[in-house]
């Protein structure tokens, strides 16, 4: 109960930040609840001049890297925080300050139990700064060869303050998701166990070294495509070693442009390998973001920082070519019932209910060109139409969708005619005549012949767990569930215990509280 009183005080100093700098002044209170508008009206008060919604990304970034981590997720969830502060939350991208140079040496160092000067030929100060870690340029010389490498090092203690931070962001969320329906649609919990998920993976680049090599071997066949490569034996919990990519980042536009590229052509080959990615391998990259893609001198669009992937399942991919193929060809009836046939709209609603709510996000695609289209306003419609239809959020479709808007974004800096639809028409026809067409079918066939004959020979096990089970229920029913003596004894004691705290802790907490606010 103690931790409870730390999250709340820690929440606490980060709402007042947040408030401070105006971040909650544009929220529209009609229709909230009064426990609702009562903090809003009250962050209005304290709001500094010239604050507002454009200051999130740096009142985030004054709360520290485990903020800016959950400030970089809620960018992939506009269903959640909206689509306006989603474009906002983009802007944390690689913005932290970097640690200096010796306390990457003494990581790198202590993790391969060498001197650096055994490792690398040349160790840079650091490059580029993220929440997470850092990256320097490094130079390797074996055999009489010399290659570049790009080497990221973790943020030291950072561990620590993640979980410290990720158990506040727990307390909220279910603390929100316990009193709020419409926080239980949009599963704050889980955005937050996504969080947690994805910090594991990025503080252990062993799991990220492992994401690029898959991530690799899926696109050796794209020849405008490049993955670095990974460096096993400079691999390690805290440190990864990638090979250098040397190209031009796609946020400099005018280098492109004087360098004589194909915008246009370039702009396709972002939207498509994206969508080859997803479709064709069910793993793409969740954060394909300018800072993230370079134009190597050969031609290829290269990408780095792997620790945001997406994944699909095969049903799931299925699914999407439907959707997007649906979309292309103005078949909303189609795009409805595939919703239906995926479980995502409550068999409550009429397909063609759905099917009319869909069109009002498809038409206008159709009937503008394609500079005038704006993703994130059909993004916007769609989680409305979510909403109306009380469809519960799938993570893993949010992220693809809220990554497509960024590639497209990007795609469209380089080349502003540039339509998404018809760009995207032919990676999404090949993949459906490859995946749904008569031989497809056949092999589904095949498959589903298989899994029967596997199902049939393992019926006499499942009978037989399912006849003990059934003894254990009726045992149940006659004799009642028995909790041991020690299980009684702890349960009392915990009743107990909490008890002491509300009674006697609450008035405390208030206090800190007040202290806080008016220090």
């Amino acid at each position: 109960m103690i931790s409870s009183i730390g999250h709340v005080i820690r929440l606490a100093r980060a709402g007042w930040i947040l408030a401070r700098e105006g971040v909650f002044s544009g929220v529209e209170t009609a229709g909230l609840p009064l426990e609702m508008r009562v903090p809003l009206f009250l962050a209005g008060l304290i709001a500094r001049r010239g604050g507002g919604l454009q200051r999130i990304a740096p009142a985030i970034a004054r709360l520290g890297p485990s903020y800016v981590k959950l400030g970089q997720t809620l960018a992939t969830r506009p269903d959640v925080v909206g689509v306006a502060v989603a474009r906002e939350l983009e802007a944390l991208q690689d913005r932290m300050a970097p640690f200096p140079r010796e306390v990457a040496v003494g990581v790198i160092e202590k993790a391969f139990s060498r001197p650096i000067g055994e490792i690398f030929a040349e160790f840079s100060e650091p490059v580029a700064a993220a929440s997470v870690a850092q990256v320097h340029r490094a130079k390797i010389v074996a055999d009489g060869k010399e290659r570049w490498v790009a080497v990221k090092v973790l943020r030291p203690r950072i561990e620590r303050r993640f979980r410290r931070d990720l158990g506040d962001m727990f307390f909220a969320a279910r603390l929100v998701q316990k009193y709020s329906a419409e926080a239980r649609r949009l599963k704050p919990v889980e955005v937050v166990e996504t969080l947690a998920r994805s910090m594991k993976m990025e503080m252990d680049f062993r799991l990220e070294a492992a994401a690029a090599s898959e991530y690799s071997d899926n696109t050796q066949g794209d020849a405008d495509f490049l993955v670095p490569a990974v460096d096993w034996n400079l691999s390690a919990r805290e440190v990864l070693t990638l090979q250098w990519i040397d190209g031009t980042p796609l946020s400099d536009v005018e280098a492109l442009r004087r360098s004589g590229v194909d915008l246009p052509g370039l702009g396709r080959t972002i939207i498509q390998s994206f969508l080859r990615h997803a479709v064709r391998d069910g793993f793409f990259h969740a954060d394909m973001h300018q800072g993230n893609l370079f134009l190597t001198r050969e031609g290829r669009l290269a990408a780095v920082d792997f620790g945001i992937m997406g994944r699909l399942g095969v049903k799931e991919r299925r699914f999407l070519a439907e959707i997007l193929y649906g979309f292309i060809t103005r078949d909303y009836q189609r795009v409805a019932e595939v919703h239906f046939e995926a479980g995502y709209v409550p068999p409550s609603y009429r397909v063609a209910d759905f099917a009319q709510a869909i069109r009002a996000v498809g038409e206008p695609i159709h009937s503008r060109r394609a500079d005038e289209i704006s993703m994130a306003k059909l993004l916007s419609l769609l989680f409305e139409i979510t909403a109306l239809f009380d469809m519960q959020t799938r993570t893993e479709l949010v992220m693809l969708q809220k990554t497509m808007v960024v590639v497209e974004g990007v795609a469209r800096s380089l080349d502003p005619q540039l339509d998404m639809w018809s760009t995207a028409e032919p990676v999404v026809r090949s993949w459906i005549e490859e995946n749904l067409g008569p031989l497809a079918k056949i092999s589904d066939a095949g498959q589903g012949i298989a899994s029967m004959a596997h199902l049939v020979s393992q019926a006499p096990a499942i009978l037989s767990r399912g006849a003990r089970i059934s003894e254990q229920l009726e045992s149940w029913t006659a004799e009642g569930l028995t909790l041991a003596q020690p299980t009684v004894e702890a349960l009392a004691r915990a009743n107990a215990a909490r008890n002491r705290f509300w009674r006697y802790g609450f008035a405390f907490l208030l206090l800190l509280l007040v202290v806080h606010i008016w220090r």
